[in-house]
């Protein structure tokens, strides 16, 4: 087994690889070794491995944008430390010291014939830490696809661990009627020649499945899963009417299985880039017909959208929702859709309120159209009285007469 004591030392701070592209044989050392070590912290922006667990917590300190993934169980202990930041924002925060990085632990694919590695499954903020960290450790893992884009060139690692074992992979969700008829509303925006930003599980599963009669529709994402094969496949996927990146699918996570996996490796249809890229407003700016998806935990009845945290548990996180919320409701011939179910709880709990109970994850300045089950509430350009009657249309019936209550107050006074 790899001897961490050799490459690090006390109160250092690492930053591993996330998601999918997560270094799990790194992981599993430092859980082994890194209480004997003493004093470290580890950031990861989201994971799926459940490595992280209440057990391993005492080997090091670990942060995190949010509770995503497998890392609500660290939330529920009180021994995640969350951080409020965009995911576009974590590398320049590791560029400029903010974040500490002294130690990089990341998963690469095999070097292609000039030395250099592809990040595989992840590229957003990986970069940055290399370049920052004092030592490098990667992962180099025969079973990662090698994907167009960012590369990481064998020069720049200090301690290459080469394994072959199968990532950490996320099963497509179960799409539910809830999330079927959430993606029928949201279809009616994704016209012939649409860009989208998606992320994963059941609904954006469901709205993909519903657009193999498009034509040429066109990807730019933080992240992507196996529903993007389906539309690969059927031809619908050319990217043929984007500005730019015309004909290639621009991503920054692969977030899914062996299937999704396989279908990117050398295929020059998909390029994996840093979140300067993927999240950055002037790229994003050049795109028309976006259309972004993104998800609330609940929306206030002003358009206010909380995305984190449901009273003291804390269940999102903000990843990259803001930055595409901006873009998708800015692009001509775009939408920007938060979507979300009507209830919670077995139908017990509305999922549109009054207040929210947690944080403003995105303003109520940026939200363009709220899509639940009932239907779809376009915010962008009406006024507070009128947002509160759209978005009680949209509603679950039970719950309406209450909400109306307090949207008749918001309509007395104006605000």
């Amino acid at each position: 087994m790899l001897d961490l004591s050799k490459y690090l030392k006390a109160g250092d701070k690492i930053v591993f690889g996330q998601a999918c592209g997560e270094p799990t044989t790194l992981v599993e050392a430092l859980i082994a070794q890194g209480a004997a070590i003493g004093d470290l912290g580890a950031f990861i922006a989201t994971s799926f491995s459940g490595l992280f667990t209440p057990e391993t917590a005492s080997a090091f300190r670990l942060s995190s944008m949010g509770a995503i993934g497998a890392l609500r169980s660290m939330t529920k202990a009180n021994l995640l430390d969350v951080i409020p930041v965009h995911v576009s924002q974590v590398a320049p925060l590791i560029e400029w010291g903010v974040m500490p990085c002294d130690v990089a632990m990341i998963q690469v694919s095999p070097a292609d014939a000039e030395g250099n590695h592809s990040c595989g499954l992840i590229s957003d903020y990986v970069r940055a830490a290399v370049d920052k960290a004092r030592m490098v450790i990667a992962e180099v893992n025969e079973q990662v696809p090698y994907v167009q884009g960012e590369l990481i060139p064998g020069s720049v690692i200090d301690v290459a661990v080469r394994v072959s074992r199968t990532p950490v992979e996320v099963a497509p969700a179960k799409i539910g009627p809830t999330d079927e008829a959430i993606a029928k509303f949201c279809a009616e925006y994704i016209g012939d020649g649409s860009v989208i930003q998606t992320g994963v599980g059941a609904v954006p599963d469901a709205i993909l499945r519903l657009l193999h009669d498009r034509k040429d529709l066109g990807v730019h994402s933080g992240m992507l899963g196996d529903g993007l094969v389906e539309l690969a496949e059927a031809g619908v996927l050319t990217n043929a009417r984007k500005e730019i990146d015309t004909g290639v699918s621009i991503n920054g996570a692969l977030i899914g299985t062996k299937r999704l996996y396989d279908w990117a490796h050398n295929n020059p249809a998909i390029r994996m880039t840093p979140t300067s890229y993927t999240h950055d407003a002037g790229v994003l700016g050049r795109l028309s017909r976006l259309v972004t998806i993104n998800s609330a935990v609940e929306v206030d009845l002003t358009g206010q959208v909380n995305a984190e945290q449901v009273g003291n548990s804390y269940v999102g996180g903000t990843g990259g929702q803001v930055d595409f919320v901006r873009a998708g409701a800015r692009s001509p011939g775009g939408a920007s859709l938060m979507v979300l179910g009507a209830t919670a709880k077995g139908g017990t709990l509305s999922k549109i309120v009054p207040k929210l109970g947690g944080p403003v994850t995105s303003a109520r300045t940026e939200v363009d159209v709220v899509v639940t089950e009932f239907g779809a509430a376009e915010l962008k350009g009406q006024s507070l009285a009128e947002r509160a009657r759209r978005l009680v249309a949209i509603a679950h019936p039970d719950f309406r007469e209450e909400l109306d209550r307090t949207a008749h107050e918001i309509a007395k006074r104006g605000f």
